[in-house]
């Protein structure tokens, strides 16, 4: 994959992954299940909506590619909330400029993202469809994915400096 288009649009860093070698943790999908985030059954983008944790392997594994994408924002000090909400936005943002790019290079792809969805105030899940199911960005960890394991798969940084914080997506796809 060329790699120029994810610098372009800010990606912070990027690294290859083969789908084949990702795991899939049942341990992961548990904290979704325990609610720990507070958003278990309440969106399009995490479990249980995004089907099961064999659903999330095949889904993914059907992809002869990923890329393991990042964002870096910083923050004043490490208790720094709204720095942490406004490096979300970002994310959010920055994976909208992800997708916009996947789709003019790849016909086949999956984008997933760090966190829930945060594009509307209230879903509709599960009473009526995604609204905007073409940006719906799944959560990386609702799929079972462990973020730090495919970001060194990546040879890509998890923890940074200090006062900083990453996000991280995973952009599956197939050649043009």
């Amino acid at each position: 994959m060329e790699k120029e288009w994810m610098e372009k649009i800010g990606v912070y860093q990027h690294g290859e992954i083969a789908p084949k070698n990702i795991v899939f943790y049942p341990e992961i999908r548990k904290l979704c299940a325990d609610n720990v985030c507070r958003v278990y059954g309440k969106t399009w983008a995490c479990p249980p909506a995004v089907g099961t944790l064999d659903v999330c392997r095949e889904k993914c594994c059907s992809f002869q590619n990923a890329t393991v994408f990042s964002g870096k924002y910083s923050l004043e000090d490490p208790f720094d909330y709204e720095g942490m909400i406004a490096g979300q936005q970002a994310f959010k943002s920055l994976c909208d400029q992800v997708h916009a790019a996947a789709g003019q290079r790849y016909s086949h792809f999956l984008l997933l993202a760090n966190g829930g969805c945060t594009k509307c105030k209230t879903c509709t899940y599960p009473t009526a469809p995604c609204r905007m199911p073409e940006t719906l960005y799944p959560a990386v960890e609702g799929f079972g994915i462990n973020v730090s394991e495919i970001a060194s798969q990546a040879g890509i940084d998890y923890r940074g400096e200090k006062n900083t914080l990453f996000y991280f997506g995973l952009l599956l796809y197939d050649p043009a």
